[in-house]
């Protein structure tokens, strides 16, 4: 009785540890991406708390501005929605518009027609391009220029002029209006531009429009520097009434524009989103780095040929490619049967000259070998299992004696 050792069954699929070995290096690198995401979203969010915030006690709040408001007898309201900014517009009140480019286009239009006219200090805290030109026509703004934070009035105004130097800094605004005052002026531009509203002159209730460069005079730590703080007090203490006007995402008229996708996206994401792809090209590239031609080299340990083949097999089975196995189970076929029917190896593909061959070696005109030695790829697994035994069924016949 004879025993035979049986082989365990190799597999073309990577292990586990395989998977992990390959992908830990890209796994660490997200981890450390994703955590330092996290701890810069962290400390910016730490940081910027409360901005512009009258309530607020953070450096970036304006807090202490309100209170010295209040000692002087001037009281502060804070509104979240366009609704009610327009409705406190009137002669005795004084609106600060917190951040003009978070509003809609429509919103815009719609605070500009409730303002204008209606006697009310409108106090623009940065206002871009856009806002500029919705919120106080004939108005143009500027980037910010490179020079230092510090400015000096430069201009009649009597705000101004009792405050003195002041961190006025940051966008910068031209106008030809009549009557408009332009202080703290950068690289010939002003950074506080005060326009009063273009209406009759027998009008009892005449407002004007001031546009602050920069926020830095409104915060808690920067009031205390320069004539920051005697510029805000004058500037929204001019009326009994302060409404604080912080714009917010949840207002449902800020719902109203139909806007694109781009422009719902930060600029930031799109900047982070060019540095991601420079960042996946460099990583493709170091991955494919070859420092001169492919070097064969003799594998430590010797294969078994039938392991090679059932290897092969099952990568042609995981793909189904039943053409390849198809053409390589022919092709292999044909050059063992070319010389047993006296048919050279260079034209064992060739079917003018192998098909003949064979025919008179088996005696008969065989239908069937033309399909069989060169015919197209089977439809599937069962077919290619059929096309390779008749192939052997032929080999087996041409070597009969």
């Amino acid at each position: 009785m004879t025993t035979e050792a049986t082989l365990p069954a190799t597999s073309a699929a990577p292990t586990a540890r395989q998977v992990w070995t390959r992908a830990r290096g890209i796994t660490l690198a997200l981890v450390v991406v994703l955590a330092a995401a996290v701890a810069i979203a962290v400390v910016r969010s730490d940081t910027r708390h409360g901005e512009l915030d009258p309530r607020s006690a953070d450096p970036h709040g304006s807090r202490a501005v309100a209170e010295l408001l209040a000692d002087r007898g001037v009281s502060t309201r804070v509104v979240t929605t366009l609704a009610d900014a327009r409705a406190a517009a009137g002669p005795d009140t004084t609106l600060l518009v917190a951040v003009p480019d978070r509003l809609t286009q429509r919103q815009q239009d719609d605070l500009r027609a409730t303002t204008a006219g209606s006697g009310s200090r409108t106090v623009l805290v940065a206002p871009g391009a856009r806002a500029t030109d919705r919120l106080a026509p004939g108005v143009t703004a500027t980037p910010p220029a490179g020079t230092g934070t510090t400015l000096t009035p430069g201009c009649a105004l009597p705000a101004a002029r009792r405050a003195g130097t002041a961190d006025t800094a940051g966008i910068r605004y031209r106008t030809a209006l009549p009557g408009a005052d332009a202080c703290y002026p950068s690289e010939g531009a002003a950074t506080l531009l005060r326009v009063p509203d273009q209406a009759p002159e027998e009008d009892a209730a005449h407002g004007d429009t001031v546009l602050l460069g920069a926020p830095d005079i409104l915060l808690n730590d920067r009031l205390d520097e320069h004539g920051n703080a005697s510029l805000a007090l004058q500037l929204l203490g001019s009326r009994p009434h302060l409404v604080w006007y912080l714009p917010s995402l949840s207002d449902t008229t800020a719902s109203d524009d139909e806007r694109g996708f781009l422009d719902l996206i930060p600029g930031g994401w799109l900047w982070g989103t060019l540095q991601l792809f420079v960042a996946a090209a460099l990583a493709a590239l170091w991955r494919a780095r070859r420092f001169g031609p492919l070097v064969p080299e003799r594998l430590p340990v010797a294969i078994r040929a039938s392991e090679t083949a059932e290897g092969r097999a099952r990568l042609y089975r995981r793909t189904k490619a039943r053409d390849r196995a198809s053409t390589a189970l022919r092709s292999a076929t044909r050059t063992r049967l070319a010389p047993l029917v006296g048919v050279p190896v260079t034209q064992a593909h060739t079917p003018e000259t192998l098909l003949p061959a064979l025919s008179a070696h088996l005696h008969g005109d065989e239908p069937a070998l033309p399909d069989l030695l060169f015919g197209p790829p089977p439809a599937d697994d069962p077919a290619l299992v059929a096309l390779a035994d008749r192939l052997d069924a032929l080999e087996r016949e041409v070597r009969r004696p």
